[in-house]
């Protein structure tokens, strides 16, 4: 508006400059009233040409890439440029903005672990996310504006794609490897549809292991309970003779001491998964550990077996000593059972190149068949069920063995062949080994000493 009235004042001013003019050099002659007139409209055409000029400058930069500044002018277009200017300039940071805005949300979503696609009216490709185009085998690039059932032709998929029904995701395996898939359908927009995708492999196995652990556990502990309310309503029904009833008790306090030690190893198990790692400030003497393992190997055998301990390199290990012990423990607790009597025990530490560890504990027992090694420290996996349960076993030792050492960052190892015996090794990273000089090696027989100790004047658990 303002812009409009300045141009009208300059008309005006234009033409009565023009009028004076004219009347000024129509007194000469005595054409006052003629030359009036036509200075007041050659001032209008002057006005018009100069505001024709003006405008046309602003066309120019309307048609040009508007990168530049607008022409500065007074009047009416010098207003509309200023206007259209301050538009541009507002409309880009706007545009800047959504574009961050955008980029982010993008960036989020490409870092998210789930799937996300977005479908056009027609069911195209409009855009997904890296997860997305590895769960359905797309390119995030070459496959945009593509229609989905083209490229993705799972029955599952297609078929509830279909049906329009999308309060519950569809699950179903994956094609493009062994797994599980997931999808849930949203209605995103108008027309448009986002599809979420999630791997639930990992999901599917840790509640299958659920199952199969609450089973396993009910199993477990079912069948001691049972015998034992046999044995009380044999001891409350009927007349023992002494010999019997003792007999009745004894079997009675095995099937006791067997529901004790699956509780105890619940209980390890619960207390490994919920408890922090293991700190590196905490060296222990691995003579020690070799030590209590070999009671403990001593202790079960009662001289059943030779256990012997090879030589070691002096050197200490940043663990948990109750831990390591227990693995190590069960360990040798599973050589001496499995291993028949005569048979022999090695004890082994290495101080491998690398800087890392490795405990050995090797038997020439009979053997496990390799089809069973990746299987071994599953919880209540057993090779020969009836055997492990003879001898006293509650098939989760090598589970806590395995959870043990994962917790100082090393690994179980297996090595077995039915007839040849089996080996048994667990590693330790560099980070928790430190080799020690001969001399600083812990008071007491060093390890050497302990080789070919017999087992035979130990007591027994």
């Amino acid at each position: 508006m303002e812009g409009l009235l300045t141009g009208i004042i300059g008309l005006l001013t234009f033409m009565l400059i023009g009028l004076l003019v004219g009347a000024g050099v129509g007194a000469f002659w005595d054409v006052t009233l003629f030359l009036a007139w036509a200075g007041a409209t050659a001032g209008a055409i002057g006005f018009v040409m100069r505001d024709r000029l003006r405008a046309r400058r602003l066309l120019d930069w309307f048609r040009g890439p508007l990168d530049v500044p607008a022409p500065r002018q007074a009047g009416f277009w010098g207003e509309l440029a200023y206007r259209a200017e301050r538009a541009l300039v507002r409309r880009d940071e706007a545009t800047h903005r959504e574009r961050e805005r955008r980029e982010q949300f993008l960036s989020a979503i490409e870092a998210s672990p789930n799937g996300v696609l977005l479908l056009g009216a027609q069911d195209q490709i409009e855009w997904c996310n890296r997860v997305a185009a590895d769960h359905f085998g797309l390119d995030p690039q070459r496959d945009v504006q593509q229609p989905i059932t083209n490229l993705v032709r799972t029955p599952a998929f297609v078929a509830y794609l279909q049906a329009g029904q999308y309060l519950q995701p569809v699950i179903y395996p994956n094609p493009r490897a062994h797994g599980t898939l997931s999808v849930l359908i949203k209605p995103y927009g108008p027309g448009l549809k986002l599809v979420l995708s999630q791997d639930i492999t990992e999901r599917e196995r840790a509640e299958a292991m659920r199952r199969d652990f609450v089973a396993n556990v009910s199993h477990e502990i079912r069948t001691p309970l049972t015998v034992l309310s046999g044995f009380v309503e044999t001891l409350a029904t009927l007349s023992l003779r002494p010999d019997e009833h003792q007999r009745v008790l004894h079997l009675m306090e095995q099937q006791t001491g067997r529901m004790q030690a699956l509780v105890a190893d619940l209980l390890t198990l619960a207390q490994l998964e919920g408890s922090p790692r293991p700190q590196v400030d905490g060296w222990v003497p691995v003579s020690t550990l070799l030590e209590r393992a070999l009671a403990d190997a001593q202790s079960l055998s009662v001289g059943r077996h030779q256990i012997v301990v090879a030589p070691a390199q002096a050197a200490e290990v940043a663990c948990n000593l109750t831990e390591m012990h227990s693995a190590l423990g069960n360990l040798v607790t599973n050589a001496v059972r499995y291993t028949p009597a005569g048979g022999q025990l090695e004890l082994r530490w290495n101080c491998r190149e690398d800087g890392s560890g490795l405990f050995e504990v090797q038997d020439n027992g009979p053997g496990i068949a390799r089809e069973h090694l990746a299987r071994l420290t599953e919880r209540f996996y057993r090779v020969d069920s009836g055997r492990s349960r003879e001898t006293g076993g509650t098939g989760l030792g090598l589970a806590i063995v395995k959870h043990v050492i994962q917790r100082h960052g090393g690994e179980i190892l297996i090595d077995s062949e039915p007839g040849k015996g089996s080996v048994f090794a667990l590693t330790l990273p560099a980070a928790r080994v430190r080799a020690l000089p001969e001399s600083s090696a812990r008071v007491g027989p060093p390890v050497a000493d302990l080789v070919g100790i017999s087992m035979g004047d130990t007591a027994t658990h």
